[in-house]
């Protein structure tokens, strides 16, 4: 008889864990990372690249974005839209005529299809410096 209530009071017990282990939301899988070099020479090009995923829209764009001097972001360059699944690439080549630092960063956009006119950021990468000397 003792034996019997363990089992049932173990079945329960496992009965209520996967029900709230079946309870617990699912989250989405994504991802941006953008490399650029510490530094950067005065009137010389150099290259920013992004790229980046996210399984939790149908399409994706990744643009990169540069801001200096405490100004606003603002948009450089932008990669082609790409279906969920497929990591979203961008490419700036950057020439910048002021010395100082040059903040870029990456911005993951969700789209609703391949045409789509009214993008949602989804993921933002963190901003990484280039010192222009």
């Amino acid at each position: 008889m003792k034996a019997r209530g363990g089992r049932l009071a173990l079945a329960g017990a496992l009965g209520v864990a996967s029900l709230a282990l079946a309870a617990v939301p699912a989250y989405a899988k994504g991802e941006v990372d953008i490399t650029a070099p510490h530094a950067a020479h005065i009137g010389k090009t150099f290259t920013v690249t992004a790229h980046g995923d996210d399984d939790a829209v149908r399409y994706l764009r990744i643009c990169l974005q540069q801001r200096s001097g405490g100004h606003a972001w603002r948009q450089v360059a932008c990669g082609a839209v790409v279906a969920s699944g497929t990591e979203a690439r961008a490419a700036a080549h950057v020439k910048d005529a002021g010395r100082g630092p040059v903040d870029f960063r990456a911005v993951l956009y969700g789209l609703t299809g391949p045409r789509d006119h009214h993008p949602v950021r989804h993921r933002a990468s963190d901003p990484v410096t280039v010192h222009v000397r």
